[in-house]
């Protein structure tokens, strides 16, 4: 893939849409998460045009605040899987991300603080809106040795939410899809900050 990577996620749509592009523009992932399921149901294209699947986003319980999303892909086969790390995520969101039998990498938010700020801010009314303008959170995503591998920053914009994705050190193409779909996901499940 062309580094970095736009991630672009519109905010005013009934079904939440993400487009990944690269750096020459070109759609990596189109995103189309699916309305009114129990369990989270996520598909991920080729293309905008949704004709070519390429992968499956599927929560494995009902509702739930750290809900397991295992990533399939278009045979079906299980590629990996990420989960939020419960309580510790209410103050610094905080991810691990699975491969077929353990977690080696993880995604934690680079300063809690921002969260804090974002929460006080969205009160103030009028101002609030503004938000996503102002406050923009960074997220590493490391080894369990501490070697951060990627860095995803949302970017100031109004009416969308856009994130660039930046590699820091290798990763073999198995652990760059199972980081792309995880931070995928962390995206739609932390869409209401900033």
């Amino acid at each position: 893939m062309q580094y970095p990577l736009e991630i672009t996620f519109k905010i005013w749509t009934i079904a939440p849409k993400i487009t990944v592009t690269d750096a020459n523009g070109n759609v990596v992932f189109f995103v189309k998460q699916k309305l009114f399921k129990l369990k989270e149901a996520i598909g991920v294209f080729a293309d905008e045009a949704q004709t070519k699947r390429l992968y499956d986003i599927k929560a494995d319980r009902i509702i739930d605040f750290s809900a397991r999303y295992n990533f399939t892909d278009s045979n079906g086969a299980v590629i990996g899987a990420v989960k939020r790390k419960g309580m510790r995520s209410l103050w610094k969101a905080h991810y691990d991300i699975f491969n077929s039998v353990n977690s080696d990498l993880h995604i934690q938010e680079e300063n809690p603080w921002v969260k804090v700020l974002d929460s006080l801010f969205q009160e103030v009314p009028i101002l609030g809106a503004l938000s996503g303008y102002v406050l923009n959170p960074k997220y590493l995503v490391k080894r369990s040795d501490g070697t951060v591998v990627m860095r995803l920053e949302k970017q100031p914009s109004l009416l969308s939410r856009k994130f660039i994705v930046k590699p820091i050190d290798q990763l073999s193409p198995q652990e760059e899809t199972q980081v792309l779909l995880s931070l995928i996901m962390m995206i739609l499940l932390e869409r209401a900050r900033g």
